[in-house]
């Protein structure tokens, strides 16, 4: 049976959550960064957002859709590490516990 605080106490636990919050912090840092200055840019230049591309688009449209695709990107990159790397990492730590 695996004990908790054994897992809990490891170095090897402790080094992967201060990653996971690392990563999750920067990913957060960086979605944060894209809107705000998204509604900054809205909100002090708009002028630069209604420029005309083509017939029917503004910019303002395109960069709306590029911090939505960045949403997306960043869960993306956050997905694949977990999926990856720390998966891997859990499955490593629990079995060591078990021998």
């Amino acid at each position: 049976m695996i004990s908790v605080t054994n897992v809990l106490q490891k170095a090897k636990f402790r080094e992967l959550v201060r990653r996971k919050w690392t990563i999750s912090l920067i990913l957060t840092a960086a979605i944060l960064a894209i809107y705000f200055g998204f509604v900054l840019v809205l909100a002090f230049g708009k002028q630069l957002l209604m420029a005309k591309i083509g017939a029917h688009m503004t910019l303002g449209i395109l960069v709306g859709l590029g911090v939505i695709l960045a949403a997306w990107v960043l869960t993306g990159i956050y997905v694949v590490w977990a999926n990856t790397s720390y998966d891997k990492a859990v499955s490593e730590i629990l079995a060591e516990e078990q021998e």
